[in-house]
């Protein structure tokens, strides 16, 4: 039997296609809906650390049809609404409202008056607003926002058409006309920012897959129109986290503190503290775990120190990284591998034998270690639109009570880290002219309105340190594409350089993650890990370093004082720096191949060692 269920994977459902993400499956649009929609299904997934910094009990990922069955199996999961209601059919241009007593099980609205009953196609703009609301545009009241006669201006009859002229390639060729009264406006200006409050056109207050019964926000925004798949329709807040084991942790103790936590009653228990209640639930939960009262009540009390700990929100956005890193790093590893996390430390393999520019290269490495084996958990907190404007206008994915559980998808992978010789970085920060580089740089994060977004990576100060990793971690992206068998698409990055408050006793950090994470437990291939081996790290790393030296659109790149968004970035461009949106943590911002290589106005990081390549290949070259 032919499978004609429409298809979303579990990793779209938090993004691109999370809640109130559009999808488009040939030919049909489509919106998320927000988490109410799940029931109580889902598959749950456990990140304890995760789940403690965004203040909810848990996660659950979609669960997922069995191949072949899809004909046999109710609709469990994230549901999806149609949206723009507002179609039309290709050939007699004729429009429809769709409602849902019109929807057939699997099949797409056809019209019913055209020969072959071609597919109905769904308009190509909406509307928003900057609180996040959407809806479809009140087609109606454009078409006759400009009515000439007295039966036009009276007309409420929904019978238009969507007419596509061959006059011009622009928006005034086409036009929503009335087949009732003949009244009829064209779409060119309709993008303009007060388009929509020129014809009496207020924002709706809700979200398209809401029920009647929702109450619908006071909103005073004014919506604009835009088109269905334009990039500021949807800013997805999606957080992730690398599940490390606990100090001292056993492979068994990990998954029987996971299954601990996992109870549905452990957050009452956090929350409970030391009150009467507390000793009855630990008892309960050991009951139901099968596990000892002392294992339950220890594993609390080290959650409730952790917790005490945390006395402001930039603390906690700190506290994933913090632990990252310093699983990354311990010198006599106190966490011990798990089967989600198994890293080993290795060396860079440069030898005393070696030229000058691969041991420059050794001293600016402090530590290189490879995992095995990953497990990543992203979870989709909520949205926004129009504007990327963090957590000021964020519609959660559950608008209309507490949230309890948030979607997320587990995947896992292979990786390298690479961590920097601390005394090299600040001797190469501590100059005026790098200082003064990466300030021009800061005025335009302070001004961009994504900032509050970005600052959760950076810290409360940009430092030159995690633009010159960032752009370190793209080319390195780039260059695994040709070395390891993975496609850049494939690969992401995590960059430890945040700044810390002033007199904060958090430690330092200066390296970079690059791994790969897949949606299943065969996530690790291999490829990627013998990429991070001797001989192979400084070779690529050699080799990625000469290729960010040159890039097609140069002068034009490496001259550049601002380019992608509000000016986040230099010298980089889609031709040398710039990756797949899934690579990069910050949206492909804040990058400057300048600041790895130098030039005239500013040294770069590894800028001794290029020109230490570069003449040794100048006396290979005069020795033959």
């Amino acid at each position: 039997m032919k499978d004609i269920r429409r298809k979303v994977r579990r990793t779209q459902t938090v993004s691109p296609f999370g809640v109130g993400g559009i999808i488009d499956l040939q030919g049909e649009s489509f919106v998320a809906a927000d988490i109410r929609s799940w029931g109580k299904h889902g598959e749950p997934v456990e990140s304890p650390r995760l789940a403690r910094k965004l203040g909810v009990r848990g996660f659950r990922a979609a669960p997922v049809i069995p191949s072949g069955k899809a004909q046999f199996v109710s609709r469990r999961g994230p549901g999806y609404v149609r949206f723009p209601r507002w179609i039309f059919c290709p050939k007699c241009r004729v429009m429809t409202l769709w409602r849902i007593e019109m929807e057939e099980k699997d099949k797409p609205p056809r019209c019913g008056r055209c020969p072959n009953t071609p597919q109905l196609a769904p308009m190509r703009f909406i509307q928003v607003c900057r609180e996040g609301h959407m809806a479809d545009v009140d087609w109606q009241r454009w078409a006759h926002s400009r009515a000439t006669t007295h039966d036009q201006r009276q007309c409420r009859v929904k019978s238009l058409k969507f007419i596509a002229t061959p006059e011009s390639s622009g928006l005034d060729a086409l036009k929503v006309a009335c087949t009732t009264c003949d009244a009829y406006r064209t779409l060119e200006g309709i993008s303009q920012k007060h388009a929509l409050k020129q014809i009496g056109v207020r924002c709706s207050g809700s979200q398209p897959w809401q029920p009647a019964a929702d109450e619908r926000d006071e909103c005073d925004e004014q919506p604009r129109v835009v088109q269905r798949g334009a990039s500021n329709v949807y800013f997805p807040l999606v957080h992730s986290a690398i599940e490390i084991p606990t100090p001292l942790e056993s492979e068994a103790d990990g998954t029987t503190a996971r299954r601990v936590m996992a109870h549905d009653l452990w957050g009452d228990l956090l929350e409970e503290g030391d009150s009467p209640l507390a000793e009855a639930l630990v008892t309960l939960i050991a009951k139901k775990c099968e596990v000892s009262q002392k294992f339950v009540e220890s594993l609390r009390r080290s959650h409730t120190v952790e917790d005490s700990t945390k006395t402001t929100t930039s603390t906690v956005i700190e506290d994933l990284s913090i632990a990252e890193w310093g699983a990354f790093v311990a010198s006599e590893p106190e966490t011990k591998s798990t089967k989600d996390f198994s890293i080993r430390q290795i060396n860079l393999g440069v030898q005393e034998v070696d030229s000058d520019s691969l041991k420059l290269l050794r001293r600016r490495v402090d530590r290189v270690v490879v995992a095995d084996r990953i497990r990543e958990v992203r979870a989709l907190e909520g949205f926004s639109r129009y504007e990327s404007e963090g957590r000021e206008r964020l519609i959660s994915v559950n608008p209309v009570a507490s949230t309890q559980w948030l979607p997320a998808v587990e995947s896992y992978g292979e990786g390298i880290f690479i961590s920097f010789a601390e005394e090299a970085l600040q001797k190469w920060e501590s100059p005026q002219t790098v200082q003064d580089w990466v300030e021009s740089i800061e005025k335009n994060l302070e001004a961009s309105f994504q900032v509050e977004r970005l600052r959760e990576k950076t810290g409360p100060r940009l430092l030159p340190r995690f633009v010159m990793l960032h752009t370190l971690a793209h080319q390195f992206i780039r260059q695994l594409s040709y070395d390891s068998g993975y496609n850049a698409a494939s690969l992401r990055e995590r960059v430890y350089a945040r700044s810390n408050p002033v007199g904060s006793q958090i430690p330092r950090q200066a390296g970079i993650f690059i791994y790969t994470a897949a949606g299943d437990s065969e996530g690790t291939l291999g490829g990627l890990v013998r990429q991070g081996l001797p001989p192979h790290l400084k070779e690529t790393m050699v080799r990625l370093l000469e290729s960010a030296q040159w890039c097609s659109q140069d002068p034009l790149c490496a001259d550049s004082t601002g380019r992608s968004l509000a000016n986040l970035n230099r010298a980089a461009c889609h031709a040398c720096a710039l990756l797949p949106e899934t690579c990069c943590e910050i949206g492909n911002t804040l990058l400057d191949r300048t600041l790895l290589i130098g030039d005239d106005q500013v040294k770069g990081f590894f800028q001794p060692v290029l020109q230490a390549a570069f003449e040794e290949s100048a006396a290979a070259v005069d020795a033959q």
